[in-house]
């Protein structure tokens, strides 16, 4: 029989281990410093490959034309998408209905934030995009907190955002994360100490934003992001800003609940009835509402209790078998957040953000791929290839148009055109 003890002896002893040296358990309070652009900014350009986005987006069926709140789910640090989704949630929101996108976000969640948090923003716009409606952010520890970073520099993505739920989010990083020269850590390790300078930007003069529903959700006994123990002065917890948001701890609903950091993200039923009651209602969760029948669950829905055991030694040896590059100091900041970065070209190098044609070569036997996906043509009276783009929700990103075909003298080619959309 699957029992609560038996998931936490078969997960949590396989999972844990790759925690950093342990520090002081202060106080984590809201930091705002005028020194950071101001929040309604627009936008930088972004500089990671659309088509490297593209391959690490991996989506359900219904989420192109979508009928319901699409969700985009984002992986733990030392995690990959699969590690962290594939066994848990993704399953969950099949059997509901939910469309779902998982973004396998750089070296297991390892690599600079700055380059994650690029990467949500183009997934967020991709799947609004193709959705034609709002988009919900579903994480776990660094995937609870990077969504953050996308809608704190990006204010395009503030629209284009329903509800944010995280499950044990570094919001305020964490007392736990001890790095230095001599004992160096990943480039998000770094950054998600509570005295980084990237959580002073990511948290700085305003921590949410109108419009979007925040539901953090904490666990008390977290032995990673800390300190934990209350909503005050949580690191996980949201308590600035105009976003409606709900700080909840695990312990508020069912005084016993004993999963942890890994375990809240991954199986824990508490936290599965407060994301669900955030996603099917409007604002964040409401404590009020979730039936306390749930502390009598051991998995959540969706969860296979047969192959769970399996599934979870699975994710236990990718975690642990990936040993993470390691910098000896803290990634710079990006000039973008204050506001300093040189004008590299005039505005005239971008195409705003609309309905567009591109026109390409005469080439016979043309095939045209949009950031990696086959899109139809037409063809101007001389016969040259005509794409149509809609930039519409592409602000700020470069858009990769692609044609292969032969030319006049029968010969392969390759054609590239790409297009910087304003942002």
């Amino acid at each position: 029989m699957l029992t609560r003890g038996r998931v936490v002896a078969l997960l949590t002893a396989a999972l844990l281990g790759t925690g950093a040296s342990a520090g002081p358990a202060t106080a984590v309070g809201p930091v705002t410093d005028a020194a950071f652009a101001p929040v309604d900014t627009p936008g930088a350009p972004l500089t990671v490959d659309p088509a490297a986005v593209e391959r690490a987006l991996a989506c359900s069926p219904g989420v192109t034309g979508a009928t319901r709140t699409p969700v985009l789910l984002l992986q733990g640090t030392g995690a990959t998408a699969k590690d962290n989704w594939s066994w848990t949630y993704q399953p969950a929101f099949d059997a509901l209905g939910v469309p779902w996108c998982a973004l396998d976000l750089p070296e297991h969640a390892t690599a600079d934030i700055q380059q994650a948090g690029e990467y949500v923003v183009h997934a967020l716009r991709t799947m609004a995009a193709r959705a034609g409606r709002r988009v919900s952010i579903v994480g776990h520890s660094q995937g609870g907190m990077v969504g953050r970073w996308a809608l704190r520099w990006w204010p395009d993505t503030r629209a284009l955002v329903d509800d944010l739920v995280g499950f044990a989010p570094s919001n305020h990083g964490t007392t736990r994360a001890v790095c230095s020269a001599e004992d160096p850590c990943s480039p998000a390790g770094w950054q998600q100490r509570d005295e980084s300078d990237f959580m002073r930007a990511l948290n700085s003069r305003q921590e949410t934003f109108a419009g979007i529903s925040y539901t953090s959700i904490y666990t008390r006994v977290d032995e990673t992001v800390q300190p934990n123990q209350d909503a005050e002065t949580g690191s996980s917890s949201l308590r600035t800003g105009d976003g409606a948001r709900t700080n909840v701890a695990t312990q508020d609903i069912c005084p016993a609940a004993a999963y942890e950091h890994l375990l809240i993200g991954l199986v824990d039923p508490v936290a599965y009835a407060l994301a669900i009651d955030a996603l099917t209602h409007d604002g964040p969760a409401d404590p009020a509402r979730i039936d306390r029948g749930v502390c009598l669950q051991v998995l959540h829905p969706g969860i296979d209790p047969v192959t769970a055991p399996a599934d979870g030694a699975a994710a236990a040896i990718s975690f642990q078998s990936y040993r993470a590059r390691t910098v000896p100091a803290e990634p710079a900041l990006a000039c973008y957040t204050t506001a300093s970065c040189p004008r590299s070209a005039p505005a005239a190098a971008c195409t705003p953000a609309r309905r567009t044609t591109v026109t390409l070569a005469r080439l016979a036997r043309v095939r045209v791929t949009v950031n990696g996906r086959r899109t139809a043509v037409t063809r101007t009276r001389t016969g040259r290839v005509r794409v149509r783009l809609d930039l519409r929700r592409r602000a700020g990103t470069t858009v990769v148009v692609r044609a292969r075909g032969t030319d006049a003298r029968g010969r392969r080619v390759s054609v590239v055109r790409r297009v910087v959309v304003c942002g």
